[in-house]
Parts: structure tokens; C-alpha cells; sequence
């Protein structure tokens, strides 16, 4: 049966090998034969520039090119862990890099699909270092960074990131309905598909006086999590480690 699937936000370390080696087998197995795979965001826990020799990355390179050679077309979206992936490793790992939103036909259904932290207006704090970071002076600046400078920038903003997510509520951290509706509205459609919340969910709501849906994509923390969409329908799936999780 063909078959499209979206993920995001596996946030790829190399500290944990066991959603790695889930990626790996997920890319070898349910992907296979399948129409197009979507990935929307946060492939990678952090990205500081296509040049980075970490073995992990690449043999996540080398699957998705493997997967890409066998017809299937692999479509990316950047996150706001790794707004800085560029055409180089997106041409060696057989993507294509879409825009932040891209409105796509699925089985004669169009969806707007997009990372989702465009939607979270009521994190001002974020939305300002999100404005700033995508500036594109600002990547070009950075990526002209010695490699060893780039990493520590990276790493110390995921930290102070994470510090700030334990002081922001839930849902300052959630997306906004009416920014949900106004990007729906400019697309035209009644179905969004985004991840960064990590709130795997489908939400039902009207709009233009018609049935809409948003489908939030899971994360990969404890385990696999994709959207599969067929002619007849769609389902939040998910995939349970492969290899033992590996602890502190």
C-alpha cells in the first residue's frame, strides 16, 4: 500500500546510540518502498555546520542516501536545534531542503507542513532569539566560524536552552490556536502537520466553518514516533527501541 511518513524531532546525540540505531533500522525497514518521507525538524540535537566529522552523523548520512537511492524522495525542514543544516549535507544524505512551511499534496488532500515553533508566539523570549538566529548575515557569520568555536557556541546555547524550558510553563511552550489559523487561513488548507512540541496529538477544530485538523508529531526520547499516511486515512505510530537505552 503507498504510504507517506513524517518524524521529527529525534534530536540525534552522540550519547544515545539507541535512537540512532531506531533511526537507522526505521530508515532500513519502514521506509522502505514508501512514497516520500517527510522530516520536519530536529533530526539532530544540534548542528554547528555541515563540516562536522562526528562518525554518528555520518552514518546517519550514509542511511538516509541508502534510503534515497532505492526512489524513495527525502524532504527536510529545518528546526531550532538544526537551523543551520546547509546543501551540502543535505545533497550527500540525498534530501531536499524545503522552506520553513510548504503546503504539499497528500492523496489529493493539501497540508501545510512546517517544524511548529514558528507557532509558539507566546514564547516572546524565543521568538526573539528565533528572529535573530535565521538572520541570514547571522548564519553566514557563524558558519565562518572555526569549527571548535562553532561547537562550543552550539553547545552552550542548547544548554541555556534547556535551563530556560525548566523555568517557561508548558503552555507558554505549546502553540498559539489563533497563530495556528492565520498560517492555515494564508495557505489555504484544513490540515497542519508540525512536530517541536512534542505533544504527539490531532487536534479537531473548525475553520472557515469547516472540520480542520492539527497533527503533532512526536519526539524520540523513549521511542519512535511517526505520522503514516495512506489513501485511506491516517495514524500516529510509534516504534519501541531495538537496544537497551543507555543511562547515566
Amino acid at each position: 500500500m503507498s504510504k507517506t511518513l513524517f518524524i521529527a524531532d529525534l534530536h540525534l546525540h552522540r550519547d544515545r546510540d539507541d535512537i540512532t540505531d531506531l533511526f537507522c533500522h526505521f530508515l532500513e525497514n519502514d521506509a522502505i518502498g514508501c512514497d516520500a518521507l517527510y522530516i520536519l525538524g530536529d533530526l539532530f540535537e544540534v548542528w554547528f555546520g555541515d563540516d562536522n566529522p562526528c562518525p554518528m552523523i555520518k552514518r546517519v548520512s550514509e542511511r538516509l542516501k541508502a534510503l534515497n537511492d532505492t526512489g524513495v524522495p527525502i524532504y527536510y525542514i529545518h528546526g531550532n536545534r538544526d537551523f543551520t543544516i546547509g546543501k551540502r549535507f543535505c545533497k550527500q544524505s540525498g534530501m531536499i531542503l524545503l522552506p520553513e512551511s510548504k503546503v504539499i499534496d497528500l492523496y489529493g488532500t493539501p497540508a501545510l507542513i512546517m517544524h511548529g515553533d514558528s507557532l509558539c508566539t507566546r514564547d516572546v523570549a524565543y521568538q526573539k532569539f528565533r528572529k535573530r538566529s535565521r538572520n541570514p548575515i547571522v548564519k553566514f557569520l557563524l558558519l565562518s566560524l572555526p569549527f571548535k568555536t562553532r561547537q562550543k557556541i552550539a553547545g552552550d546555547i542548547r544548554n541555556k536552552s534547556k535551563a530556560s524550558n525548566k523555568k517557561i510553563s508548558l503552555e507558554i511552550m505549546d502553540v498559539t490556536q489563533s497563530e495556528v489559523e492565520k498560517d492555515m487561513k494564508n495557505a489555504g488548507v484544513q490540515l497542519l502537520i508540525h512536530g517541536h512540541t512534542h505533544r504527539p496529538d490531532r487536534h479537531h477544530f473548525d475553520l472557515h466553518g469547516q472540520p480542520a485538523e492539527r497533527i503533532v508529531l512526536g519526539d524520540w526520547y523513549d521511542q519512535g514516533s511517526s505520522l503514516v499516511v495512506t489513501k485511506d486515512g491516517m495514524s500516529l505510530e510509534n516504534q519501541a527501541f531495538i537496544s537497551p537505552q543507555i543511562t547515566d
